[in-house]
C-alpha cells in the first residue's frame, strides 16, 4: 500500500514538472492546444480543450505506475486519449518510449521541429523522481493491488492552465481563477465497492518566486480504507463564524445560489476548476463545494474524495441526497459507468455533488436546497 502511494506521489511530482516545462515558452505552448470534439468534449463548455501536457502527463503516470506495478496497468484510466494534434496539423500518438532520444524524436513532430523543446520535455519525462514523504512511507495497510482502480485528471482546470495568469489576487485565501487552480489529480478506488481509498493532489503552480519568476508546487495526499485514515494534512479547525461558506462554479444555477443565501450570506465564492474547488474544502478555506450540474467526472472527484474521507468528510451525490433525505449518505462511487449514454458522459457525476468536511454542514446545505432545487 505504501509502495503504491509513493509511486503516485513521485508520478504526480513528475507530472507537475511537465506542466511547468510546457508553460515556459508561451509561443510554443499556444501551438500545443487541441480542441476536443464529439464524445470527448465536456458539454459544459462551448469549446473544450486539451494540451500536449495533459496527454503526456496521463501517459507518464500510466507508464511510471505501471512499470512498478504491472498488475495495475490495465486499471489506470484518465480523461484524455493519447492522440494529440497541434494547430499546424502535426499528429502523434503519445507514449513514453524506451529511451529519452526516442521520446524526443516522437515529440518533435508536434513541436514544430523544435528539437530543443522536445529534448527538454523528453528529459523531464525520463527523469527519475523519488519523492520522499516519511508519513507516507510509515503507512502499513494491506490493500491488494488487484482490487485497485486509478483515475487520472492530468491537468484539471485546463482552461486556466492555457490562459496562464499568475497575477490573480486571492479572496479570503481562495483564488477565483489563475494558474493556482490547475491541478494534477490521481485517485485510487476499490474496484469491488467503488469507494475512493487513496488520493494525491499536486498543485504545480502554488507560488511564484518574485525573483526568478519560477513556480513552486505543493502536494497533498490522503488514504481512507476499512476504518483507517491517514493524510498529509491535519483536519482544518472549525471556522469562527456561524454562517457556512461555500464555493460554487460560475455556471451554478440561480435557484441554487438563492437557496443558499439565507445559510451563507456573502460567504459564497466562485472558483475555476472542479479539483481546485474540492481543494478549497480540503484546506478549510470553505465549508463545502456545491455543484448541481452533471458536468464533473470521476477523474475530477476521485482523488479529492479520498482525501476528504481521510479527514472525516466526503462527497455526496446531491440529487440522491435530496430525493432520499432519510436514507444513508449516498456518496459518489467510481467503478461503474452510467448506462444509456456515450463517451465521457458514461463517467459523469450525473446527480451533482456536495463536498464537505462536516456532516453537519452537509445537513444544513441539503436542508437549504430541499424542496426547490433538482426536484
Amino acid at each position: 500500500m505504501a509502495g503504491v502511494l509513493r509511486a503516485l506521489l513521485s508520478a504526480s511530482e513528475k507530472a507537475a514538472n511537465i506542466a511547468r516545462v510546457c508553460r515556459q515558452e508561451e509561443a510554443l505552448f499556444q501551438l500545443l492546444i487541441q480542441e476536443k470534439t464529439g464524445a470527448d468534449k465536456n458539454k459544459k463548455f462551448i469549446q473544450d480543450f486539451k494540451t500536449l501536457a495533459d496527454v503526456i502527463i496521463q501517459e507518464v503516470v500510466r507508464h511510471d505506475v505501471g512499470k512498478q506495478f504491472p498488475e495495475l496497468l490495465h486499471a489506470i484510466h484518465g480523461e484524455e486519449s493519447n492522440t494529440f494534434e497541434n494547430k499546424l496539423g502535426g499528429r502523434v500518438e503519445v507514449q513514453v518510449c524506451s529511451t529519452e532520444t526516442d521520446t524526443a524524436a516522437l515529440l518533435c513532430s508536434v513541436l514544430d521541429g523544435n528539437k530543443e523543446a522536445a529534448g527538454l520535455l523528453a528529459k523531464t519525462i525520463h527523469q527519475e523522481i523519488e519523492l520522499r514523504d516519511p508519513a507516507a512511507e510509515r503507512l502499513e495497510l494491506a490493500i491488494p493491488t488487484s482490487s485497485m482502480g486509478i483515475w487520472i485528471d492530468p491537468i484539471d482546470s485546463t482552461s486556466q492552465y492555457i490562459k496562464g495568469r499568475g497575477d490573480v489576487e486571492p479572496e479570503k485565501g481562495l483564488y477565483p481563477s489563475g494558474l493556482q487552480s490547475a491541478l494534477v489529480l490521481i485517485g485510487v478506488y476499490d474496484r469491488g465497492s467503488g469507494e475512493p481509498i487513496m488520493g494525491v493532489i499536486n498543485q504545480p503552480f502554488n507560488q511564484c518566486d518574485p525573483g526568478s519568476l519560477r513556480w513552486q508546487g505543493q502536494y497533498h495526499w490522503g488514504v481512507s480504507y476499512q476504518g483507517l485514515s491517514a493524510s498529509s494534512l491535519a483536519r482544518p479547525a472549525p471556522p469562527p463564524h456561524k454562517e457556512l461558506s461555500v464555493v460554487l462554479s460560475s455556471s451554478e444555477t440561480e435557484e441554487v445560489k438563492q437557496a443558499l443565501v439565507p445559510l451563507c450570506g456573502r460567504r459564497m465564492y466562485r472558483a475555476s476548476g472542479a479539483g481546485y474547488k474540492f481543494l478549497c474544502v480540503i484546506l478549510g478555506l470553505v465549508d463545502a463545494y456545491v455543484f448541481s450540474e452533471n458536468t464533473t467526472f470521476k477523474w475530477d472527484s476521485c482523488a479529492p474524495h479520498a482525501i476528504l474521507r481521510s479527514l472525516g468528510g466526503g462527497v455526496a451525490d446531491l440529487a440522491s441526497s435530496l430525493s432520499h433525505p432519510h436514507g444513508g449518505l449516498p456518496e459518489l462511487q467510481y467503478h461503474q459507468p452510467r448506462d444509456g449514454v456515450q463517451g465521457v458522459e458514461r463517467w459523469a457525476n450525473h446527480g451533482g455533488l456536495v463536498a464537505f468536511l462536516s456532516e453537519q454542514s452537509l445537513k444544513e446545505i441539503l436542508s437549504a436546497l430541499s424542496g426547490n432545487v433538482l426536484q
